[in-house]
């Protein structure tokens, strides 16, 4: 496999997602300088969020009408224009709207990479590359907050934005030097009530559920702008079924592998998208640690993630899409709830090496969905599939850490004091419980299900190699 791709993609990725949680650690410090308090200043948080929501779902039609490298390129630069925007903002307004540019990129770069590299690759090659591709996914949520507490501990918070500057130009070279030309294609209009209907949808579900534990607006706030979500997705879905070139391609959802890849997937998910949230809590307020020992404790994970990817393509072409995607979302969920056992007296080598092999087994679990939602569709409709899986993703990310906080909020109701170390076990065991659900979607799965992207299967004997043939089908 050409590695060169996947790795140029990922250098991008990893930027645009550590960067969403480096700036978590800096909070109180940047709040300082602009003069407002860290908690109104997580809008700014939430505003990127929106951002993603509103423009992942055009990702796919910008590709095809205007290529697929220009826009990962024009990408990048939106990022790096953000960023330097947020470096200069002096006021909370400025900082959220930088945020929000930043956002705008950071909707394109995800999504069109991943486009980029599934048409660049055979899908045979597909495991292989998805696991380059699904690190910085998983290391960049965990190396943020280390980084982060780093540099605006012996430096300024400034250089967390200012960093991605020489990376994305780098990012952008590299891009120009080695991903492969793209062609524009003639398109159809844009669907512009899709667009309208699906950013308000994907936006006030996003928002709602970022806002509604946030002290700085009434819970009301967010339960109506969910509601309001809810609303236009509806509309979407009625509008989507009556337009002849909808913006969002539902109907892919009637293929069975690529309607459990995104749901079983977004199941599977919601707890991961806790885990970065409720740790890092868990170490400060219940083990007294500070902001930096919890960061390099939870750094593990990301080396566990690293190292898993050299073996994952051939544990998937040796057992198979079904079996591993099975086994392995029970094995990772119970990773999660075993969180909820750690206690101060616990011995940091049995925490350490308990984040380790979750990080294994989550990193093999997503480089096995993500390439598992391609398996069967048509390179024709690889523009069509990015933009929802995208887009689901960040739904369930967001929903997982607004579960997360509603635990946390709930439980310290019903005991009526401070957070306690029980209600972070608590909240661990209920989305480790959630997550584990997702293996019900891989059961209905049939057992030859991916084969054509794994390999599992094709190479038992000398009549299956013939008829593969020299590329493996």
């Amino acid at each position: 496999m050409n590695r060169t791709i996947p790795l140029i993609l990922a250098v991008a990725l990893f930027m645009e997602n550590m960067d969403s949680t480096v700036i978590a650690t800096s909070l109180p410090a940047i709040a300082v300088d602009i003069h407002t308090s860290p908690i109104a200043l997580k809008l700014a948080l939430t505003a990127y969020l929106v951002s993603l929501a509103i423009f992942i779902p055009i990702s796919g039609w910008m590709a095809d009408r205007f290529g697929a490298k220009n826009i990962f390129r024009a990408a990048i630069a939106v990022f790096i224009a953000g960023s330097v925007a947020c470096a200069v903002s002096d006021s909370l307004p400025a900082f959220v709207v930088s945020r929000f540019l930043q956002g705008i990129g950071g909707a394109m770069m995800t999504p069109v990479g991943r486009l980029v590299l599934v048409r660049a690759t055979p899908k045979n090659e597909l495991v292989a590359a998805m696991s380059w591709l699904t690190v910085p996914a998983l290391v960049g949520p965990l190396v943020g907050p280390p980084v982060g507490g780093f540099i605006t501990t012996y430096f300024t918070w400034h250089w967390i934005f200012l960093i991605n500057v020489p990376i994305g130009l780098i990012g952008i070279w590299l891009a120009t030097r080695f991903l492969p030309e793209t062609e524009s294609a003639e398109m159809p209009p844009l669907d512009f009530i899709g667009f309208v209907l699906s950013g308000l949808a994907a936006s006030g579900i996003v928002f709602g559920l970022s806002v509604v534990s946030l002290p700085a607006l009434p819970p009301i706030a967010g339960f109506i702008t969910v509601a309001v979500g809810l609303v236009a997705a509806v509309l979407y879905l009625l509008h989507a079924r009556r337009a002849k070139n909808p913006l969002l391609a539902l109907e892919l959802f009637r293929n069975r592998v690529f309607r459990s890849s995104v749901l079983g997937g977004g199941l599977f998910r919601i707890g991961i998208g806790a885990v970065p949230f409720l740790l890092p809590l868990m170490f400060q307020i219940g083990f007294g640690l500070t902001p930096f020992q919890s960061g390099m404790i939870t750094f593990v994970s990301a080396v566990g993630a690293i190292g898993m990817k050299f073996v994952t393509a051939l544990i998937f072409r040796i057992v198979g899409f079904r079996r591993v995607l099975i086994f392995g979302s029970l094995v990772a969920a119970a990773t999660i709830a075993v969180n909820g056992l750690f206690t101060p007296e616990t011995p940091y080598a049995l925490i350490l090496a308990m984040l380790l092999a979750g990080g294994f087994i989550r990193s093999m679990f997503f480089t096995g969905i993500n390439a598992l939602a391609y398996a069967e569709v048509s390179a024709a409709d690889t523009s069509k599939a990015t933009p929802i899986t995208a887009v689901f993703q960040q739904l369930a990310i967001a929903l997982g850490v607004a579960l997360a906080g509603g635990i946390l909020e709930v439980s310290t109701k019903i005991h009526g004091g401070p957070l306690t170390l029980s209600d972070f076990h608590i909240a661990f065991f209920i989305v480790a419980a959630v997550s584990a659900a997702a293996s019900l979607s891989f059961m209905r799965l049939a057992p030859d299900a991916g084969n054509a992207v794994s390999g599992h299967g094709r190479l038992t004997t000398p009549k299956t190699l013939e008829s593969v043939g020299p590329q493996g089908g």
